[in-house]
């Protein structure tokens, strides 16, 4: 009750900030002879994607002797995967019948947060079963009894809820952007990187941009000076013709750099030039 009641608020929110009611989803072809054919396939994958993770979950479930953590997780992968293909592929495959392909912008919304919700479920719970194997391999004698029932269901459980708030903060973010009743999106299903490419908000990011390239223009830079001279110094294979090089981009790493740094970030500085103005300013009143 308490996530029906969040996420109504949340759509309840989404209607007063945005005019947009509905976006347009871009064509996979703009070949009409293309699309049956590409219904059928996505239509035959996404039937054996049901069949086989249905499958598995089906066996995990009902046989006894897979009740062990590695099953348990493969379980729940299984239905992760139904789930996961289920945000994006019906909604795809509709859009292939029908010439008007259109979706409503909380159901826009909801399709994004579940995407990443469930995929980052998925990342999680890929990184928890190598965890599983690790202590498997590593500790057999210990195994059962460090990954116990609770110990699973405790770390499955962790990954859903961090999950499903990560990608609740990604939906709630996203749908409080200004779309500036812009409604075409140049992607096949909702995604943050698409909605945020269609959010209008050019003549105010541009500003923000101007004032962020001048705020950290300094710091990029010696960003980039330090980790380009490692990077040269390190990556490149050895060999006769290269000490050389290495040997002047190691001096530029040690000497040129420590040199730099101070350079960059007090030229570029507004502050630190007017202090240094006065600084040098109140000198030359004692010396004269």
């Amino acid at each position: 009750m308490r996530l029906l009641s969040l996420l109504s608020s949340v759509s309840q929110t989404v209607e007063n900030i945005t005019t947009v009611n509905e976006f347009l989803l871009l064509e996979l072809t703009c070949v009409q002879e293309l699309q049956p054919v590409i219904f059928m396939i996505f239509l035959i994958l996404y039937i054996v994607n049901l069949l086989g993770n249905g499958a598995i979950l089906a066996i995990v479930l009902s046989e006894p002797r897979l009740h062990s953590p590695m099953y348990f997780f493969l379980g729940n992968l299984s239905c992760l995967d139904i789930c996961y293909s289920s945000v994006t592929m019906p909604k795809l495959m509709a859009n292939f019948l029908s010439s008007h392909r259109a979706i409503s912008f909380v159901g826009c919304i909801t399709q994004l947060h579940f995407f990443h919700f469930l995929g980052c479920t998925e990342a999680l719970l890929l990184t928890i079963m190598g965890f599983d194997r690790f202590m498997a391999i590593c500790n057999p004698l210990h195994y059962p009894v460090i990954m116990n029932l609770q110990l699973c269901v405790l770390l499955a459980a962790v990954a859903w809820i961090t999950s499903f708030f990560y990608a609740l903060m990604h939906s709630v973010m996203t749908a409080h952007l200004n779309f500036c009743h812009s409604q075409k999106l140049n992607y096949f299903f909702c995604d943050v990187k698409p909605l945020l490419e269609l959010a209008l908000l050019k003549n105010r990011s541009c500003s923000m941009l101007q004032k962020a390239m001048s705020t950290c223009a300094s710091h990029f830079m010696v960003v980039c000076l330090f980790f380009g001279t490692v990077a040269l110094n390190y990556i490149p294979p050895t060999s006769a013709t290269s000490v050389i090089q290495e040997k002047f981009v190691g001096i530029i790493h040690t000497t040129v750099t420590p040199v730099l740094n101070p350079l960059i970030y007090t030229l570029r500085n507004k502050e630190v030039m007017l202090a240094l103005s006065r600084f040098f300013q109140r000198k030359l009143k004692l010396f004269a």
